[in-house]
């Protein structure tokens, strides 16, 4: 979806909503240019990774549209966004905005019972209120699904601020999942070695951590030696001239006088090449992203006095003017980390094992199921065919009874003796006029007549 760039009402908005989410690209927030541009340019932003996501840009698209609302957006200040105090605005905005907000929210109601029907209908589980599910999903006012409400704006904006503000921390805990399930699969290949091979697979482990952990000094980031390395090695300036001012401008992407979070991830790069190459295999690029994303957090602590998820130029200012700016620690990267305890990774496997348990168990069970519905299917095929024998014998009695010969193979009759109109052993038959009866050898010959020579 697009969305106006330099909007300032549409800006402020975002800010309390989108700002929060840590890798979510966000537009440059302009407090301090109220006047717009002829031509506004419009930038595809990526999804931010909320299930509501595409239901929170249609109405953000939708507010803008209002003039009242922008006004007031552009006096107020984040915490009353995101406290949902402006929320109560949206009783003053036209009938034509409340009308597409509401077309919105029964959509949004639609497509959530849509939602639920198709895991209850996947679940097999009949005899749920779906009235009832609703109440999960807080970005909305489920008991009303007709009308968009001031309560409705204050949920969404409280529900995408909370969601966006916990997006680092659950990309975190991902994390620290990712790597206990490394260490767990590498325990399990060691316990299928002999005794010899396992030493040597845990030397060669040995030695791939010495090796990624051989890498050039870490500068603290956001301190005066790494913005200095940038300032020297990406653009191509004396590093004896360096000027925090200056320096702000250049990397200021869009000249909005504010530095966002993938402004402040880009000026990591050089030192992540330090630590991480893609074609080395020691080297785990997932690492690598969390070492960003740990960076700009701490940038963004130590700059970041408003919290508002950008740094002005002010901020950048005072920050350079710091002690800890010239003399700044060195910088843990996530080799030299305990990222869980022993305690955890065997919390962690304790799980796994209940899930695989809790698998097999499920495999196990529709097996059987298998094979009972295999059983049931042979036993059906067997009573087909006895009922086709049974009908098949039935109709042969018919036609015997009516005296029709019955049919045979391919449809073809089946001729039987009469064994009431046979003729006796001995017996000759009458042939047609013109034919000699034949004489029975065991019987005298008529007198005058000689028996034949046999």
């Amino acid at each position: 979806m697009h969305w106006k760039s330099v909007s300032v009402s549409h800006c402020w908005l975002l800010l309390c909503l989108l700002v929060a989410a840590g890798t979510v690209p966000i537009d440059k927030i302009k407090v301090n240019k109220i006047e717009e541009p002829a031509e506004q340019a419009t930038v595809e932003t990526p999804d931010t990774g909320l299930y509501y996501d595409r239901y929170l840009r249609e109405v953000i698209d939708v507010l803008e549209t209002d003039r009242h609302f922008r006004e007031k957006l552009q006096t107020a200040d984040i915490e009353e966004i995101k406290s949902g105090k402006l929320a109560k605005e949206l009783n003053l905005v036209s009938h034509l905005v409340r009308t597409k907000l509401d077309e919105l929210k029964r959509q949004e109601v639609s497509r959530l019972r849509m939602l639920i029907k198709a895991k209850i209908d996947a679940l097999q589980d009949a005899g749920i209120d779906h009235h009832a599910l609703l109440k999960q999903f807080e970005h909305l006012n489920h008991q009303n699904p007709h009308s968009f409400e001031p309560e409705d704006l204050e949920l969404l904006i409280k529900t995408a601020t909370s969601d966006l503000e916990n997006y680092d921390k659950e990309r975190h805990e991902e994390f620290k999942q990712y790597e206990m399930l490394k260490e767990h699969e590498r325990r399990e290949y060691l316990k299928t070695l002999d005794e010899e091979k396992r030493k040597q697979e845990e030397a060669r482990y040995d030695e791939i951590k010495k090796k990624h952990k051989d890498h050039p000094k870490i500068n603290h980031p956001g301190s005066k030696d790494q913005l200095k390395e940038v300032w020297e090695e990406t653009d191509g300036l004396d590093p004896e001239d360096f000027d925090p001012k200056t320096f702000f401008k250049l990397h200021d992407t869009n000249g909005d006088g504010f530095l966002d979070e993938q402004e402040m991830e880009a000026l990591f790069t050089k030192e992540l090449e330090k630590i991480y190459d893609p074609n080395n295999a020691e080297d785990d690029m997932m690492e690598m992203e969390e070492e960003r994303l740990r960076m700009r957090e701490h940038v963004m602590k130590e700059i970041d006095t408003n919290k508002d998820r950008l740094i002005s130029v002010d901020e950048f200012l005072r920050a350079s003017e710091k002690k800890e700016f010239v003399d700044a620690e060195n910088w843990e990267t996530l080799d030299e980390q305990q990222l869980y305890s022993e305690d955890e990774l065997q919390e962690f496997e304790k799980r796994l094992s209940e899930q695989e348990h809790e698998l097999r168990m499920k495999s196990d069970d529709l097996l059987k199921q298998r094979e009972e519905l295999q059983l049931q299917q042979d036993q059906l095929e067997a009573q087909k065919i006895e009922f086709q024998q049974a009908v098949q014998n039935l109709e042969q009695k018919r036609l015997v009874q009516q005296g029709d010969p019955p049919e045979g193979p391919n449809g073809k009759l089946q001729f039987h003796q009469d064994t009431e109109h046979a003729a006796a052993p001995g017996n000759i038959q009458a042939l047609p006029p013109g034919h000699d009866q034949p004489q029975d050898l065991n019987q005298p010959a008529a007198p005058g007549q000689d028996h034949p020579h046999p």
